[in-house]
């Protein structure tokens, strides 16, 4: 994966050797349909697909990987260019086609997710195919907006309160974050890319790996670039599976106390488990599990606690820490760990798992997800400006979810960083209505810290789709080795056979 980048990312623009698509154009021996008008010599690109080591990833044996190239502002095809990363790892049997796959963020690279569902049918059937998103990973330009350094002191600083001085610190500290977006990635990148974008690239790479119709696994965010795909090219679907699902109706402040409401389910869900185990850091008795949460992590407020690492643990590293966790079951014996350790003031694997959540590499470089995150969200999203609204949220947010409420709270609250970002919103939320299109499948997680239920359900219901419940505790399940849930999307995205309904596992 690329490195952060201080100074101005140059866009792309050099030539492609590419012939014109036309109705009847073939690529790898597979008649592709015609390209809308003027971007013709982006569908019809050959690829040269190469070794994944020059990517930057740690990719699975017989992976190859490739970029494709694509415009960068789409009303203006013969501007600049961006080139998105493929990976791919080829069907081992009699071929269907393509199967893309995207794990969610927005902001997470793709390339490794070729290696899903191996020794499976799909395996066999489909050549699998990851991407990284425009300005994501190893695709070029790559957003960049913090250093190494700057994302190390950003998260060392003490945190801020909503008193008049905080809430003017925050919004200056949002506004000098969107600056340096600007001057590292570009403005007229950053107008760029968003779902409305990625989609299209999207039906490019379709185009390019000889696909007439797309076959697609979307995870969480991943469900949006789905569904948008499906409203803007209804006749180039051929199957859609949608796991952790974003409702598009939703504005983005029903959006995050929804998911602040999900993560306090998952911290009390932990807090069960734990209080039925004799080492449990929280109390015995779950009921008092916030109340012991807090008394371990509010000192953190105005002194940190020493880790191997000479950074240490800040306050909201520990947040950071313990929501990852939140995200599956599968880590809160990791939860159990950081906390026991915060009790005796030490923050080591509370800080690993920090360092997971922003992507910092061992070495001390930075990913750029969380830049790219900020970049997605802020473009696809109308801004929270009316500050009433604001502290409307900021109230909402701390009641539903009392284990991260801080304490610092108040009667208003800091503009959010969208508000000062420098390009406007490309998208807005409603209601999705896409007549004729081909079946689908939403799988939806009743207990899902991220991507509350509710939203499959209705995300399910605006497609017609087929919906698979998932009784548990985590974010996202399918192709994950749950045979209630795998066995239907294999036969799904294989023989397009629709899952029986209702179907909970």
């Amino acid at each position: 994966m690329a490195l952060m980048r201080s100074g101005r990312v140059v866009l792309v623009t050099a030539a492609l050797v590419m012939t014109v698509a036309g109705c009847g154009s073939v690529v790898d021996g597979n008649p592709v349909p015609e390209a809308p008008a003027g971007l013709g010599k982006f569908y019809s690109q050959s690829l040269e697909w190469t070794s994944c080591a020059k990517f930057g990833e740690e990719m699975p044996s017989g992976a190859e990987c490739t970029r494709v190239r694509v415009p960068v502002d789409y009303e203006n095809p013969d501007g600049d260019t961006a080139e998105v990363a493929l990976s791919r790892i080829r069907a081992t049997g009699d071929k269907i086609g393509s199967l893309l796959f995207n794990p969610g963020g927005p902001g997470v690279p793709g390339l490794s997710m070729v290696s899903i569902a191996d020794r499976t049918q799909l395996a066999e059937r489909f050549d699998r195919v990851g991407f990284d998103p425009r300005g994501i990973g190893a695709s070029l330009p790559a957003i960049a907006c913090l250093s190494a350094a700057e994302n190390d002191a950003e998260r060392a600083e003490p945190p801020l309160d909503n008193s008049p001085a905080g809430i003017t610190a925050a919004e200056t500290e949002n506004k000098d974050y969107a600056a340096k977006c600007v001057e590292r990635t570009g403005k007229d990148f950053l107008a760029h890319v968003g779902t409305r974008e990625v989609v299209q690239d999207m039906d490019i790479i379709r185009a390019a790996l000889g696909d007439a119709k797309l076959s697609y696994v979307g995870y969480s965010y991943g469900t949006r670039l789905g569904y948008t795909y499906a409203e803007k090219f209804p006749d180039k679907v051929r199957a859609l599976v949608l796991d952790g699902a974003l409702d598009p109706q939703q504005d983005p402040v029903k959006e995050s106390v929804l998911q602040a409401a999900s993560f306090q389910k998952a911290f009390d869900a932990y807090a069960a488990d734990c209080a039925s185990k004799a080492d449990c850091p929280l109390d015995q008795e779950p009921a008092q599990a916030t109340a012991r949460f807090r008394a371990l992590v509010d000192p953190l407020w105005t002194k940190s606690v020493p880790t191997d690492d000479p950074r240490g643990l800040h306050y909201g590293d520990a947040i950071t820490g313990v929501q990852q966790t939140l995200y599956s079951n599968r880590f809160w014996p990791a939860l159990t760990k950081g906390l026991r350790e915060l009790a005796q003031g030490r923050g080591d694997t509370l800080l690993a798992l920090a360092d997971m959540y922003d992507g910092r590499r061992d070495d001390g470089t930075y990913d750029n997800s969380a830049d790219a995150f900020n970049s997605i969200r802020c473009v696809d999203d109308p801004a929270i400006t009316d500050r009433s609204i604001a502290a409307k949220q900021d109230s909402e947010y701390r009641r539903v979810a009392p284990f991260l409420d801080d304490g610092h709270g108040g009667a208003a609250a800091p503009l959010e960083l969208c508000a000062s970002w420098p390009v406007p919103n490309t998208s807005t939320p409603h209601r999705i209505s896409i007549p004729g299109l081909p079946k689908t499948v939403v799988i939806s997680t009743t207990e899902d810290p991220a991507t509350p239920y509710q939203a499959g359900v209705d995300l399910a219901e605006q497609l017609n789709a087929a919906l698979i419940t998932f009784e548990g505790t985590r974010h996202t399940v399918s192709l994950s080795g749950v045979e209630c849930v795998d066995d239907p999307v294999i036969a799904y995205l294989v023989d397009l056979k629709e899952p029986a309904q209702p179907l909970t596992c």
